[in-house]
């Protein structure tokens, strides 16, 4: 497992670069992280080249990768160079997939700047790309050479990314540490102690991955709330309706997924309702139509837990306690969604 720091910026950084003898560095910055977290990061870095892409899910795909790869090339990086991806999820996801594929992989470090990468997508060593619309459909396995995670980003952030990145802490939570979702459930989005939080989240994450870290088994509890979730987020890509941010969707995965559970009878009515109630009074409510059922119903066959055409879930078996490769059907997905449209009435 890579190292994971938590800790300012100016005190971790200078200690990992001073750990290594790298060649040169490069940072990958989106629009965002370009202006409100860029310059903190330059000022403690020595000469390096900075490569900057637009903002957003729909700049992460091949294409973003090829510039990446084209500037890292005109740049003359070998293979003792040094990646840093500054940003949210997609630049780490994307950052480290270029990293990893170029020359055959070379160094890189995460600098997570948003509560979903620190708490999730930075930790663990899951990198890609999306691909004809599909979430993370091509990537590798690669740990970073070291996460390096300042709280004080989170103060750069709207209140509709902190909410995204809340969902993580909920599954987190819901799949490892009962006592931790009872406490978090009593608070309001504004109420939360983000910083224990970041470090809870961590600690859990790099629990399950230092046990299965190419999700083999035991890492898919991970995914729970992801198979409709990720289904969800897809297919609100392709719509003209507002698209979705990664937590708004897995919301609802996660709604839908533990009545799933329910209807198995691995949870009880009193846990499916507190699950419901909690994240629709923080994430209210996304509409959905009978016309979207059968769409999101068929993204779901291209998740990555599936054994052939069998959709295969990560499923609650009791607050802080989750199983996995449940074989879940057509008509028990159908009814939750059933379910979670049935709660905006």
């Amino acid at each position: 497992m890579s190292t994971v720091t938590i800790a300012s910026l100016a005190e971790s950084l200078p200690a990992f670069l001073d750990s290594y003898d790298f060649s040169a560095i490069a940072v990958i910055a989106d629009n965002h992280t370009f202006r409100f977290c860029y310059p903190e990061l330059k000022a403690l870095l020595p000469k390096h080249t900075l490569v900057r892409i637009k903002s957003g899910e729909e700049q992460k795909h091949i294409a973003t990768c090829e510039m990446i790869w084209d500037a890292l090339t005109r740049a003359n990086f070998d293979r003792h160079a040094l990646v840093l991806n500054l940003g949210g999820g997609v630049i780490g996801d994307m950052g480290g997939f270029c990293a990893a594929t170029y020359k055959r992989g070379i160094a890189f470090a995460q600098v997570p700047t948003t509560l979903l990468s620190q708490v999730d997508a930075s930790v663990g060593g899951k990198l890609g790309i999306d691909f004809r619309g599909f979430k993370n459909h091509i990537g590798v396995f690669q740990q970073p050479n070291a996460v390096l995670i300042d709280p004080t980003f989170l103060a750069t952030l709207p209140e509709r990314e902190l909410r995204s990145g809340f969902a993580e802490v909920i599954k987190h939570c819901l799949i490892a540490d009962a006592a931790m979702w009872d406490e978090i459930r009593r608070r309001d989005l504004d109420e939360q102690n983000w910083s224990a939080l970041v470090a809870h989240s961590v600690v859990v994450k790099q629990r399950v991955v230092e046990q299965d870290p190419t999700e083999k088994g035991l890492r898919k509890i991970l995914n729970f709330g992801h198979t409709l979730g990720h289904a969800v987020e897809t297919y609100f890509l392709t719509q003209p309706r507002k698209r979705l941010l990664h937590g708004e969707a897995i919301a609802v995965g996660m709604i839908a997924e533990a009545y799933i559970a329910y209807q198995k009878k691995m949870i009880d009515e009193s846990l499916l309702t507190q699950i419901e109630e909690y994240i629709f009074a923080v994430y209210g409510n996304v509409r959905l139509s009978d016309d979207d059922t059968e769409p999101i119903l068929a993204l779901t066959l291209q998740d990555k837990k599936n054994r052939g055409r069998e959709v295969r879930m990560s499923l609650l078996d009791g607050a802080g306690s989750c199983a996995f490769d449940i074989l879940v059907s057509n008509a028990e997905m159908r009814r939750a969604i059933e379910f979670y449209r049935g709660l905006n009435k």
